[in-house]
């Protein structure tokens, strides 16, 4: 399932490191962030959440919140979150549920191997609970600018 712009984000409920079970539509009001990601504390997956750790107090002034989602168990990410500090909550979604719920399971390569993995995105989604933005292969460098600065065009419209 293909998911698009200005359409509903599907709800799911997932275990976070705040301790609770983290469910989407239970967020009102504000911007969400939900970004998919491969593997806890592997280079890409480390820049990316360190940048958008950089930028929350920024992204939190925009009215919005920030969650990393991926297949990593809570252990690993409670190690992960400490490790550098990160200053928003990760979910784990070791069923890949939410992962396919949201189409960033699939097909990859890496030096020449095919294997099924977590493809990295990011979903940006209004305060009325609509698909902002997708962003789909995601490259790391500035992306979580790239995000921030697109926050800004929600909140104008």
């Amino acid at each position: 399932m293909r998911l698009k712009t200005n359409s509903k984000a599907p709800n799911f409920k997932l275990s976070s490191t705040d301790g609770n079970i983290f469910e989407l539509n239970k967020i009102k009001k504000k911007n969400i962030i939900l970004y998919f990601y491969p593997k806890d504390d592997t280079p890409g997956c480390t820049l990316e959440s360190k940048d958008f750790s950089k930028l929350n107090s920024m992204i939190k002034k925009k009215n919005t919140v920030v969650f990393g989602i991926s297949k990593d168990s809570m252990e690993s990410h409670l190690k992960f979150k400490k490790k550098y500090k990160l200053k928003f909550d990760l979910l784990s979604d070791e069923k890949l549920k939410v992962i396919k719920k949201y189409g960033v399971w699939g097909m990859k390569s890496f030096l020449g191997k095919k294997y099924k993995g977590v493809i990295r995105s990011t979903f940006l989604i209004n305060s009325k609970g609509k698909i902002h933005k997708i962003w789909s292969n995601v490259r790391v460098k500035d992306h979580a600018k790239f995000v921030l600065e697109e926050i800004k065009n929600i909140n104008s419209v």
